[in-house]
């Protein structure tokens, strides 16, 4: 999400504008909220946007304008539950009109994780990056995988399809002919059975440094963000999605201690991360290259249906990232040469992603 705190609020369509006036004018007594210092707060890859308003009593709440058209929120509110029972910070809801699709939520403030980590000292980042791997190993740990959507096979590929609809379709411009189908089919099938061989746990899905806030000690760090899309699926996941993050790079010296890091704490609170190290790892690239894939996908389809190219700068990051991982892998070749074929100057031109 981006920062738009200081924006104002506009609507295109007056009839939901009357709608969130009436919905406002019902809370603002009972929730103690100033309507007149309404602004934008944040605005993301969706169909939502985020509001802000300030309290008469001090601090602000947040506002989620979700047109209902485009699907119900209620899996946030659920997932919100789920989350905060096993004590991880995440905002609490205030108020939730299903049919309006509008929510009244906490403020986790103004510091997200991204702006903090590009200007952070390593020292710092460290720390940040540690609580964010101490928040994943306490949702890990207490989260109740079967209340949530199975992350199956088909989920796995209808997401790896999208890379395909609007990458190479739509981006490139390419129709693959039945070779190279063929590779395609043996790496989607090839990355299924990585991911679905994985112990399955909850998953946020998106849990990248994008969706992270850093707030005061004493309420938690990270506040978590995003998580309505929560799954239970493949334990290296989210992991994958923090080191490999869609929107900051760093180091393999410094994504290898993360890890490692999380792998000995995940070992010695039960997770099942298993014995080996260097299997995880792999398990670890197999989802991110997976989730990379999906992102390439979904940044073109911002860029050409939904008028954001913007997105579209970050398309490098995550060709550098598949090809990384792809040409580890001999069972991957197939893919490397897919890839090659879009991206190829990147094979050769090394992979620094900072």
């Amino acid at each position: 999400m981006n920062s738009l705190s200081s924006a104002p609020v506009t609507w295109s369509d007056p009839a939901r504008h009357s709608q969130f006036q009436a919905w406002l004018e019902r809370l603002a007594g009972p929730q103690g909220l100033k309507p007149e210092t309404l602004r934008l707060a944040h605005a993301d890859a969706s169909t939502r946007r985020y509001l802000r308003l300030d309290r008469v009593d001090g601090g602000s709440r947040i506002v989620m304008d979700a047109p209902p058209q485009f699907g119900s929120m209620r899996p946030f509110v659920e997932v919100a539950g789920l989350m905060r029972g096993c004590g991880l910070h995440v905002p609490a809801v205030h108020d939730f009109d299903e049919a309006q699709g509008l929510l009244l939520l906490d403020d986790l403030g103004e510091r997200p994780y991204l702006q903090t980590l590009l200007q952070a000292e390593p020292a710092e980042a460290d720390r940040l990056m540690r609580a964010a791997i101490a928040a994943l190993l306490q949702w890990q740990l207490r989260g109740d995988a079967s209340r949530l959507p199975v992350y199956d096979e088909a989920f796995i590929r209808r997401e790896l399809q999208i890379f395909v609809d609007w990458c190479v379709v739509r981006e490139f411009g390419r129709q693959w002919a039945a070779t190279q189908q063929g590779w395609w089919e043996h790496s989607c099938a090839a990355l299924a059975r990585s991911m679905l061989a994985q112990p399955q746990v909850a998953m946020h899905r998106d849990y990248m440094v994008r969706n992270l806030m850093v707030c005061p000690p004493e309420e938690g760090v990270p506040g978590i963000l995003d998580f309505q899309d929560a799954v239970r699926g493949p334990i290296a996941y989210d992991m994958a999605s923090l080191l490999r993050d869609a929107f900051i790079s760093w180091d393999e010296e410094r994504e290898l201690d993360w890890a490692i890091r999380y792998w000995e704490q995940a070992r010695k609170a039960g997770l099942p991360v298993g014995e080996d190290f260097g299997e995880f790892w792999r398990a670890l690239e197999w989802s991110g290259l997976q989730r990379h894939l999906k992102i390439l996908g979904l940044f073109c389809r911002l860029k050409h249906r939904d008028g954001k190219p913007a997105y579209a700068e970050d398309l490098p990051r995550m060709f550098a990232y598949a090809i990384k991982v792809s040409t580890r892998y001999i069972e991957l070749s197939p893919l490397t040469r897919l890839l090659e074929d879009l991206q190829g100057h990147l094979v050769q031109t090394g992979f620094s992603l900072r």
